[in-house]
């Protein structure tokens, strides 16, 4: 019996019902497009040296254009103040330091720099609205502001975000004593009480008029850092949620450092006069012994006859 040990192939039509759509698919599909062309980046001359000039004379030559009242109003702070932040990033960040490019040409100058990220901030607007004036492109004027916040963290976080120091302990008392909470530094664990909607005797009357005279501490903060930084109060344009931090943070810390600069602008009192209280108030922090103490305090803070004679008492006060 004959064999082979070689399989010959042999094409018939059911390769051929196979073949066809495939050749079908090949010749009606369109072709591989072609690459696009990439496009290049457009170089705009912007003379950034222009644009230092004019910022130097509109504000910080010796005969400025603009006066100190206008600085303040756009740059949120007195010149002294900005320009210890500039000398501070300027020597000790790398990217605020002064430079040239590879044809000898100079940088933007860290005014520049300072004066878009503060404008950014102040105004909260896009990053090209400081282009025309200071002279410097959109994504250029993002990483100042990115650089700019980083920094104020870096060089003056540990100061303007630390504890309060005996001098704040002291001034933060006084203030608050002559708010109604004595002994108290802010609102914390302080009792608020609820305003009266209609005043109906002259007693509730001068209690409603002293109590919307002072707002409370952390609200009006927020609301004159808001005022002043309009960033902090509008819609972020940022997706980077530690970069929409900084932003924050460099905030409440140049927040803090005007306070502190224009402080003794508008102190009404002799710190001098200060005296510590002799009293000491204890309190205890311990887990409660059993239940029936824990509701007996809960019973006491709901009681609505002691709520209303403490309101009493606190409008018979003032």
């Amino acid at each position: 019996m004959a064999s082979s040990s070689h399989y010959h192939y042999h094409k018939d039509d059911d390769d051929d019902d196979f073949d066809n759509p495939i050749e079908d698919f090949l010749n009606n599909s369109d072709p591989i497009p072609e690459p696009k062309e990439r496009k290049k980046r457009i170089f705009i001359e912007r003379n950034r040296e222009e644009g230092h000039i004019q910022l130097w004379n509109d504000y910080f030559s010796e005969n400025p254009t603009y006066s100190t009242k206008f600085f303040r109003r756009r740059f949120r702070m007195n010149k002294e103040l900005f320009l210890r932040i500039v000398h501070h990033l300027s020597t000790e960040i790398l990217y605020f330091r002064p430079s040239e490019d590879a044809t000898g040409r100079s940088s933007l100058s860290p005014l520049q720099k300072c004066t878009a990220a503060i404008r950014q901030l102040a105004y909260g607007g896009a990053a090209d609205t400081v282009d025309e004036y200071i002279r410097l492109a959109e994504t250029t004027a993002r990483k100042c502001l990115h650089n700019f916040t980083a920094g104020i963290i870096t060089l003056f976080g540990g100061e303007y975000l630390r504890r309060p120091t005996p001098e704040d302990l002291e001034r933060l008392l006084h203030i608050g004593e002559e708010r109604g909470f004595p002994g108290m530094i802010g609102s914390i664990d302080s009792t608020f009480i609820q305003y009266i909607r209609l005043p109906q005797t002259e007693k509730q009357s001068l209690f409603a008029k002293s109590q919307e005279s002072v707002r409370k501490d952390v609200e009006r903060a927020f609301k004159v850092m808001q005022a002043r930084f309009a960033v902090v109060k509008n819609p972020s344009k940022l997706w980077d949620k530690e970069k929409i931090g900084n932003i924050m943070i460099a905030c409440i810390i140049i927040h803090n450092m005007i306070v502190e600069d224009e402080r003794s602008s508008f102190t009404q009192y002799n710190k001098f006069e200060f005296q510590e209280r002799e009293e000491v108030d204890t309190f205890s922090v311990n887990m409660l012994s059993n239940l029936g103490s824990t509701m007996d305090r809960r019973t006491n803070l709901r009681n609505r006859q002691t709520h209303e004679q403490l309101k009493n008492d606190l409008i018979e006060n003032i």
